[in-house]
């Protein structure tokens, strides 16, 4: 089976992305910190943009540095592989800062590989 190209991973990226957003909608930090299906269905999501990003060429990569590849890699890896100490601050301040303008970028770069 053939493994799916750059342009699908990054419309995974802008899927999972734009759920995280959907998703925290108008809840507030405690609520996110309360709620455990929402936080788990926030972290999933931003696993799943990791994942996706890993997955996307270092050729690709290497055309959009404006998107920090690693530091979203790096947060998969950490969610992923520290499950048991999630930092629900920093989960809050990449969904709220982070996310927005990786949206714009993601559907910017979608849009002209049409």
């Amino acid at each position: 089976m053939k493994k799916p190209d750059d342009k699908v991973r990054m419309k995974h990226m802008l899927d999972a992305a734009l759920d995280a957003r959907k998703f925290l909608g108008k809840a507030t930090f405690e609520e996110l910190q309360r709620d455990r299906k929402l936080g788990n269905a926030i972290v999933r999501s931003l696993e799943i943009i990791g994942e996706a990003a890993a997955n996307v060429t270092k050729t690709t990569q290497a055309k959009y540095p404006e998107i920090e590849w690693t530091v979203i890699i790096g947060m998969r890896n950490r969610l992923i592989h520290a499950y048991f100490d999630i930092n629900y601050h920093i989960v809050w301040q990449t969904v709220k800062e982070n996310l927005p303008p990786l949206i714009v970028q993601l559907q910017s770069i979608l849009k002209n590989k049409e």
